[in-house]
């Protein structure tokens, strides 16, 4: 069971980063997949889930509008296409395949984890 994250990097405030996750399709295929953060001295937090089908989405109130998560079941890959990025999103960011085929934002109804992108916005 492999999940891949890519994408990271370091950008100005306001810039755009799209982070990556690749996964094996026993991981993914009937699964919902979800994208976590985790900034240095923080819990981690939730930041987007989608369902199985990409058509049910779930986003943490401070990505709403900003940030947009979407699968591509084909190849096996869902992506965060982040827009107005703020210093607050600074973090490592996970990526995550749910234990059902809903979106989630409850971490522990996630199953395999991602080994994580850094995501660095400078103000």
């Amino acid at each position: 069971v492999q999940l891949q994250a890519s994408g990271g990097g370091l950008v100005p405030a306001g810039g755009s980063l799209r982070l990556s996750c690749s996964t094996s399709r026993r991981t993914s295929s009937n699964n919902g997949m979800g994208w976590f953060r985790q900034a240095p001295g923080k819990e981690r937090e939730f930041v987007a889930s989608i369902n199985w089908r990409g058509a049910d989405t779930l986003y943490a109130d401070s990505v709403k509008g900003r940030f947009t998560i979407s699968r591509d079941t084909a190849k096996n890959t869902v992506s965060l296409q982040m827009n107005s990025l703020k210093p607050e999103d600074t973090a490592v960011y996970y990526c995550a395949s749910a234990l059902s085929s809903s979106a989630s934002a409850d971490d522990s109804r996630y199953r395999y984890w991602g080994q994580g992108t850094q995501v660095t916005v400078s103000s």
